[in-house]
C-alpha cells in the first residue's frame, strides 16, 4: 500500500511578500504537468513587471502559463495540475473590468458572486490537484480609501467560499506554513 498522499484542493493564504506563491509552487513541484494561472490584470509599471519575471523565473519550463480572468474555465480545462495565482489580482481584475469601485456595495458584492459561482464549482468537479494562491486581509490596518475597504471586504468573503470549496487551507507568515 502507498503511504503517498494525494494532493486535492489547496488555498494557499497570507500577507503580501509571506513566501505563499513560493509555497505553492513547492506543493507541485512534483506533478509531471502544471498549469500556472496568472489571474491578475495587466499594468504598464516597471514594478510589476519585474515582479511577473522573478515570478516566472522560479517556474520549472515545464509548466504552461496561462493569463486569464477566466479562472474557471482554466481549471476545468487543465487536464493537469493547476496553480492559480492569485485571488487578490483576480478580484481586481474583475471589479477593475466592470469598472465598480465606486458602485453600491451590493452590486459589486452581485457581481463577485457571480463571477465566484463558476470557480467554486469548477473546483468542487477537478479531478486533479488544485493549488490557489490568495491574499489575507482584515489583519491591519483599516484601509483609508472606500475602494481599499470594498476590496477587504470582498477578498474575505471570497477567501471564505473558496475555503469551503477546498480540501485544505494553508497559512503563510514569514515564510512559515500552518495548515488550518
Amino acid at each position: 500500500m502507498s503511504t503517498e498522499t494525494r494532493l486535492g484542493r489547496v488555498l494557499v493564504t497570507g500577507g503580501v511578500r509571506s513566501g505563499k506563491s513560493r509555497y505553492a509552487e513547492q506543493l507541485l513541484a512534483a506533478e509531471p504537468a502544471v498549469t500556472y494561472v496568472a489571474a491578475g490584470p495587466t499594468y504598464d509599471d516597471a514594478d510589476w513587471h519585474d515582479r511577473i519575471a522573478r515570478h516566472r523565473e522560479r517556474r520549472p519550463d515545464g509548466w504552461t502559463t496561462v493569463e486569464t480572468g477566466e479562472l474557471a474555465q482554466a481549471v476545468a480545462s487543465a487536464g493537469n495540475a493547476v496553480l492559480v495565482d492569485c485571488l487578490g489580482t483576480w478580484l481586481t481584475r474583475v471589479v477593475d473590468e466592470a469598472d465598480l469601485w465606486e458602485a453600491p456595495v451590493a452590486d459589486v458584492e452581485a457581481l463577485v458572486a457571480d463571477r465566484t459561482a463558476p470557480l467554486l464549482a469548477a473546483l468542487g468537479a477537478a479531478e486533479h490537484p488544485v493549488v490557489v494562491v490568495t491574499n489575507e486581509v482584515g489583519l491591519g490596518v483599516v484601509p483609508g480609501h472606500r475602494s481599499g475597504r470594498l476590496f477587504r471586504d470582498l477578498l474575505g468573503t471570497l477567501n471564505q467560499r473558496v475555503a469551503e470549496a477546498c480540501d485544505e487551507v494553508h497559512l503563510v507568515v514569514a515564510g512559515r506554513v500552518l495548515r488550518l
